[in-house]
């Protein structure tokens, strides 16, 4: 059954990497969430994937201070900027891929954050939710190894590299509520 899972994350990575364009699988997918405590606090959660396997250990919880409440691209700035600040040091090791969920605007201060701290080669995506937010409708805002996609990308439902990065999205919204309780 290990060597079946194996092989099935194997293929999702594979089709992940042809459908953004990128040189390997990516081996290590970051994922950033943004949620709120009931208006009061923000936090923004991030989980972590490798080999295609989520990988609980490894998963962390930011509190966001100092923004206005509910400024969602400050506190996504702040997590990415004290997340990120660690790899360009060279403390930390740099994913493949770097998810954020939230679609365009979210994205893009992403992408400001990784250019400020000399990490313009990042891969990410800007995953947004679909019309009346069903599952399977995402659009993906694509910045590749090459630079950002022209066109977002939708992938099918039935799209093996759709379904992790739904996967990853899905435990990171809820880990982002596990923090909650």
């Amino acid at each position: 059954a290990r060597r079946q899972a194996k092989v099935r994350s194997g293929g999702r990575l594979t089709s992940l990497q042809e459908a953004l364009e990128m040189p390997e699988p990516p081996t290590r997918i970051e994922c950033f969430d943004i949620s709120h405590t009931m208006g009061e606090g923000t936090v923004a959660s991030c989980v972590v994937c490798v080999d295609g396997a989520m990988k609980k250990g490894d998963y962390r919880r930011f509190n966001i201070e100092g923004i206005t409440p509910g400024d969602d691209y400050a506190a996504m700035r702040q997590v990415l900027t004290r997340r990120y600040e660690k790899v360009a040091t060279g403390e930390t090791v740099a994913p493949d891929l770097i998810l954020i969920d939230g679609g365009k605007g979210q994205h893009r201060v992403a992408r400001e954050v990784f250019a400020e701290l000399g990490l313009d080669h990042l891969a990410s995506i800007g995953v947004a939710k679909g019309e009346d937010r069903q599952p399977g409708l995402e659009t993906l805002f694509v910045h590749g190894p090459t630079g950002p996609h022209e066109v977002p990308l939708q992938l099918g439902m039935d799209h093996p590299g759709f379904h992790l990065i739904q996967e990853i999205r899905d435990e990171a919204h809820r880990f982002a509520i596990v923090g909650h309780r």
